[in-house]
């Protein structure tokens, strides 16, 4: 099992930049995929971006692509989320997940980081 914890998210305006991050510890995180998956209120949380364990395969919901990007420290078992060109639909609470598939809802999530964007 691996455990982790989500840090980096915030408030800020439309058009505005966060980078999250996804700390990882326990089990090899480097044998693991890592997904960035998003819930908004009222909304069912939905597939933001995923990595491979390696980094060589990356996948992006469609809102994102071009604005996000998801990359990877495996020796500092830590996975990020830069996020660009923030909108006020980007406002949601956002979830890392370690798993052996890429962009699985199985396996190990973190508690979640809050962004909030303004118009």
């Amino acid at each position: 099992q691996v455990q982790l914890v989500e840090s980096g998210g915030g408030l800020v305006q439309a058009g505005g930049s966060l980078r999250l991050s996804c700390a990882a510890s326990g089990r090899t995180f480097s044998s693991y995929a890592m997904g960035w998956f998003r819930q908004a209120p009222g909304k069912e949380r939905e597939f933001v971006a995923a990595i491979s364990w390696s980094g060589g395969s990356t996948y992006y919901a469609d809102s994102v692509k071009g604005r996000f990007t998801i990359s990877r420290d495996n020796a500092k078992n830590t996975g990020y989320l830069q996020m660009n060109s923030l909108k006020p639909e980007d406002t949601a609470v956002y979830y890392c997940n370690a798993s052996p598939i890429v962009g699985s809802t199985a396996g190990s999530w973190g508690q979640g980081t809050q962004v909030t964007v303004s118009s």
